[in-house]
């Protein structure tokens, strides 16, 4: 009987609940992939009666005119996902997959045509794919003026365009052209920025020249400084363009991101080369819509103040009082006079949440000159 009793109790084993046989590896292995097929078919269920759902939105839209990208409403979704995820998936693997499902189910209703500062391969469309998904027409533009340009006379439905790196600081020709078009901050996206040093070979072997962007050419120095002190470095109009000069000649290796490598079949030498491991740069979403509140939002201000004593402390002392913290404090010279500024300022809220209306009513009292850029959902 003991010898019986124990049989069974080893029987009895995690996996094999009330002493089933067990199954051998082939057969598990096999079991596990009928069961991920079945939960496949299940998704694929769910996904095409989300896209009928969706579809249904878009009908409903064009009754009314509403416009068919609400980037408050996708902003609420991610929120929400994020917070009813319990893994083993990680939040941003789950905001990836459901912006790949959004975007698709967006087309449905219509395909967003999205202008971006090109070529492709640069982290500008990198943050647009981040923040759009990838079922858009894409419109890669020379220059940041191309962008605002492409979205004020509708080729494009929305820009993206680079705002602030985390090392280089401001991004002076957006925040020029903020100040001088009508477009509006509809959302913002954060790339972290990982440099990548890349070649035909896949090594520094018989290469004469580093090529990229001016500023991520600053970005690596110090790695260049100890690791390719003699290599000649020299300037590019982008770090896609460097990558497409590094693919044509193997005496030359670019610095660019993982997409530029890929789109242009080169072969990494190192990763990660950028001084600050925590560098990112910060994108702004440019169109003519006004977001709704989202509940985690933030506002964007330019002003400008008379030329009197205490006239910029006058414009913090508002957002102080009634509670509204300040994201980003930021200043410009002002074209048309000497030693006039502009003030590129960002606070959290959203325009119609009663504390921010209240203090950016005030500042409109007391400034020179003011403009709201945008309220939006902030960035994740």
């Amino acid at each position: 009987m003991a010898e019986r009793a124990n049989t069974q109790a080893g029987d009895a084993r995690p996996g094999n609940p009330g002493g089933e046989e067990a199954l051998a590896p082939s057969q598990e292995l096999a079991a596990l992939r009928e069961r991920i097929d079945e939960v496949d078919r299940e998704i694929l269920e769910r996904l095409n009666r989300r896209a009928r759902l969706a579809q249904q939105v878009g009908h409903s839209k064009g009754r009314t005119g509403a416009p068919v990208y609400r980037p408050e409403r996708e902003a609420q979704i991610m929120a929400r996902l994020r917070t009813l995820n319990t893994g083993p998936l990680a939040g941003e693997a789950i905001e990836a997959i459901y912006r790949e499902i959004v975007s698709a189910c967006r087309e449905l209703e219509r395909r967003l045509r999205v202008a971006y500062l090109g070529p492709a391969g640069t982290f500008s469309e990198q943050a647009l794919l981040k923040h759009f998904g990838s079922s858009v027409d894409m419109l890669p533009c020379a220059t940041i003026d191309e962008v605002f340009r492409a979205t004020q006379a509708g080729t494009a439905d929305f820009g993206i365009v680079p705002v602030e790196n985390s090392s280089e600081g401001a991004v002076n020709r957006t925040l020029d052209l903020l100040l001088q078009t009508t477009l509006t901050i509809s959302g913002e996206v954060a790339v972290p920025v990982r440099q990548n040093l890349m070649s035909r070979s896949g090594s520094l072997e018989g290469v004469q020249r580093v090529v990229s962007h001016p500023q991520s050419l600053a970005q690596c120095a110090g790695w260049l400084d100890h690791h390719a002190p003699g290599i000649e470095r020299m300037p590019v109009a982008s770090n896609a363009e460097a990558a497409r000069l590094a693919s044509l000649d193997a005496s030359t290796a670019a610095i660019a991101g993982e997409y530029a490598a890929a789109r242009y079949g080169l072969e990494l030498v190192a990763r990660a080369i950028q001084d600050d491991p925590n560098n990112q740069t910060r994108f702004a979403v440019v169109g003519h819509h006004a977001c709704a509140p989202s509940g985690a939002d933030q506002t964007s201000l330019i002003l400008s103040v008379p030329d009197r004593a205490g006239a910029v402390h006058a414009l913090i002392e508002p957002l102080a009082r009634h509670g509204v913290s300040m994201k980003r404090f930021e200043s410009r010279p002002a074209r048309q006079g000497l030693w006039e500024y502009y003030f590129y300022i960002d606070v959290i809220g959203h325009r119609d949440d009663p504390a921010v209306a209240a203090a950016l009513a005030e500042l409109k009292s007391q400034a020179a000159f003011f403009k709201v850029v945008g309220s939006y959902p902030r960035a994740t």
